[in-house]
């Protein structure tokens, strides 16, 4: 079943909603890279719950003048100038008062909240309220989207990745130095006004099928999944989009054979559970890595240890350092260093007798900054740096 809905086998309705909602998850992830370079993600919360009264006011003036208090793309405009409004009460907040943006969003949010909660109390309470389904929007609904609504979805999500596209560069230069961006005669300002606005017209897209609720999880888990892969910002980028495009389409897809769930929280728990992947598989950032490179770390000490010990006729009284010796044909079962053994212990030692001298000349600052203890120092020093190390030593022990 879930293959059939995949590979679009449940009818063009069906269809449609998944290419809408996987648009809209790769819209979300180039959006969200920015709010998450910015260190902004809360804006993106604070956006979405002051929908709601817009939504509950769009409503009640559609059915009040006879329209259809259910379109979606009069709600949408509703949900347009309440998030407007409520952005712009943050911005002011923030920058008019003492407040931090932190507390401004706090307050924006739930003001905005708790007045769409009784707008949708006093709407229950009309005759046509009860079949009005504004209840989707808080946690995301496909079952009752027309054609209209999925094509409507999939056409302004895809017109949001065309613009953060085309704004990549100004977008990414105001994230991290908007001084150099206005020395260099770019304008952060505007930029960071493109983004809200992207931020905000994603927000507003996605509250048929994510929900309010729920759309900030979709902006900010793919980015944060896509740093686990890259420390370059166009690579986490590209990776935030398609972890987010994926849990759109994997969500939707999850959501139209299992119509009872709500597709909201399936589309975020696809993106978590891509997060999860990321987390635990990077192979720079993910917990395995890391788990691997410690016991690597691990090893390389004992096996400098043991070989200093080697060569310095030393008993060797740990059993992993006398198990890695052994593995690697350093040394025999009773300690007794093999010839291979006596060649790299003498080394060892030899390199230690280097360090000591690096480490004390300040001309080897740079390269002594470089090493670790472990590395060859034929890695770090060029030959002729090792050459005069050699020369103020001297010849190794028991050289003729």
């Amino acid at each position: 079943m879930l293959l059939d809905a995949l590979l679009f086998q449940l009818g063009y309705n069906a269809a449609l909603v998944m290419i809408g909602a996987g648009l809209l998850g790769l819209a979300a992830g180039m959006a969200g890279t920015f709010l998450f370079l910015r260190k902004r993600a809360l804006v993106s919360d604070a956006i979405s719950h002051a929908t709601l009264p817009g939504i509950a006011v769009a409503f009640i003036v559609m059915e009040a003048f006879g329209g259809d208090g259910r379109s979606l793309a009069g709600l949408l405009i509703g949900a347009i100038c309440a998030s407007a409004l409520g952005l712009a009460a943050v911005t002011y907040l923030g920058n008019r008062t003492r407040l931090s943006e932190d507390a401004a969003i706090g307050a924006v949010l739930s003001v905005f909240f708790g007045f769409g909660i009784v707008l949708l109390t006093v709407i229950q309470a009309f005759g046509y309220g009860r079949q009005s389904g504004l209840e989707g929007f808080l946690l995301g609904s496909t079952a009752g989207m027309l054609r209209s609504d999925a094509t409507l979805i999939a056409v302004s999500a895809a017109l949001t990745c065309a613009i953060v596209l085309l704004m990549r560069r100004p977008l990414t230069v105001a994230a991290f130095d908007p001084g150099f961006a206005r020395v260099s005669g770019q304008r952060p300002d505007w930029a960071e006004a493109v983004l809200m606005a992207v931020v905000l017209a994603v927000t507003v897209v996605g509250l048929k099928v994510v929900g309010l609720i729920l759309i900030v999880a979709l902006l900010i888990i793919p980015p944060v999944a896509a740093r686990f892969w890259s420390d370059q910002s166009t690579h986490v980028l590209w990776i935030s989009s398609i972890i987010g495009g994926l849990a759109g389409y994997f969500g939707a897809a999850l959501s139209a054979i299992a119509p009872d769930l709500p597709t909201g929280p399936i589309i975020v728990l696809c993106a978590f559970g891509l997060f999860l992947v990321s987390f635990l598989f990077a192979p720079e950032r993910g917990v395995l890595a890391s788990v691997l490179r410690h016991f690597r770390f691990r090893r390389d000490v004992h096996m400098r240890q043991g070989l200093l010990a080697l060569a310095q006729g030393h008993p060797i009284f740990e059993d992993l350092t006398l198990k890695l010796l052994i593995r690697a044909g350093f040394a025999s079962a009773d300690g007794v260093p093999t010839d291979t053994g006596r060649a790299r212990a003498a080394k060892a030692l030899r390199d230690e007798a280097r360090w000591r001298e690096v480490r004390g000349d300040p001309a080897f600052e740079r390269a002594a900054a470089r090493y670790d203890g472990l590395t060859d120092l034929s890695d770090v020093l060029t030959e002729d740096q090792l050459r005069e190390v050699d020369a103020r030593i001297g010849p190794p022990v028991g050289a003729a």
